[in-house]
C-alpha cells in the first residue's frame, strides 16, 4: 500500500491526497512535519534530502517533489482521463501545474505568512501591500483563463492541473485580503467543491 509522509495540513501533502482520492489508490499517511516527527532526521532526510514534505513510498520506489508525485500517481495507476498522454494535450496541463509551483507559489509567499501564519518577519506594510498585489495578479492571470475555458484551469474537463491549482484557489479565498471581483475563478471554485475530494482534502476550511 502507498504510503504518505506529512501532515495533513500542508498544502503539499494534500495534492497527494487529493489525487489519491481521485485516482481511487489506497493509501496509509503518517505525520511529519512541524510538531509531528523530525523532517531534519537522518531517517527522513535519507527519503528526502531537501527535508520536506511530503515523500511518498510505494513498495520499494521513494518519491519527493508534490507535482512529480502526483503525475507518478497519474502514470502510474492508470488515471488516463487525468493526465492524457497525447503530447500536445499534456503539454497544456503540464505548463499549468509548473505555473503553480513557481509564479502562482512565489506570488503569495509574503501575504500568506504574514496574514494567516502571523509571521512576526512578515509584517511590513509596503512589502504585505506589494504581495497581494502579486498575488492579484497571477489570480488575475487565471481568472483569464478560466473566462477562456469555461470550465477548467486546461480546458473543458478536469485534469491533474485542477489539483494544484485548486489548493491555491482555495487559499486565496481562505486568505483574509481583499479580494478583487474575479467571476469566473469563484465559479471554478464551486465547481470544483461540486467534487467530494475537494471538499476533503481542498475546500475543507484550511488554507
Amino acid at each position: 500500500m502507498l504510503r504518505i509522509l506529512g501532515k495533513a495540513s500542508s498544502i503539499n501533502v494534500r495534492k497527494v491526497l487529493w489525487a489519491c482520492a481521485e485516482f481511487q489508490v489506497p493509501f496509509v499517511r503518517e505525520d511529519w512535519g512541524s510538531g509531528f516527527q523530525a523532517t531534519d532526521s537522518e531517517a527522513f532526510l535519507a527519503l528526502n534530502p531537501n527535508a520536506l514534505i511530503p515523500v511518498i513510498q510505494d513498495g520499494d520506489f521513494t518519491l519527493w517533489e508534490s507535482n512529480s508525485i502526483i503525475r507518478y500517481l497519474a502514470n502510474c495507476y492508470g488515471a488516463a482521463a487525468f493526465y492524457p498522454v497525447e503530447a500536445r494535450t499534456r503539454a497544456r496541463i503540464d505548463q499549468w501545474i509548473d505555473w503553480q509551483a513557481s509564479d502562482l507559489n512565489a506570488s503569495w509567499r509574503y501575504a500568506f505568512l504574514s496574514l494567516v501564519r502571523h509571521s512576526p518577519a512578515h509584517q511590513d506594510p509596503h512589502a504585505l501591500a506589494n504581495g497581494c498585489a502579486e498575488w492579484g495578479r497571477n489570480m488575475l492571470i487565471l481568472e483569464r483563463q478560466l473566462a477562456r475555458t469555461d470550465a477548467y484551469v486546461a480546458g473543458r474537463d478536469f485534469t491533474l492541473a485542477d489539483i494544484p491549482i485548486g489548493l491555491s484557489v482555495n487559499r486565496w479565498f481562505e486568505t483574509p485580503l481583499e479580494h478583487p471581483h474575479l467571476p469566473a475563478l469563484r465559479d471554478y471554485y464551486e465547481r470544483l467543491s461540486e467534487r467530494p475530494a475537494y471538499h476533503e482534502h481542498g475546500r475543507n476550511g484550511t488554507p
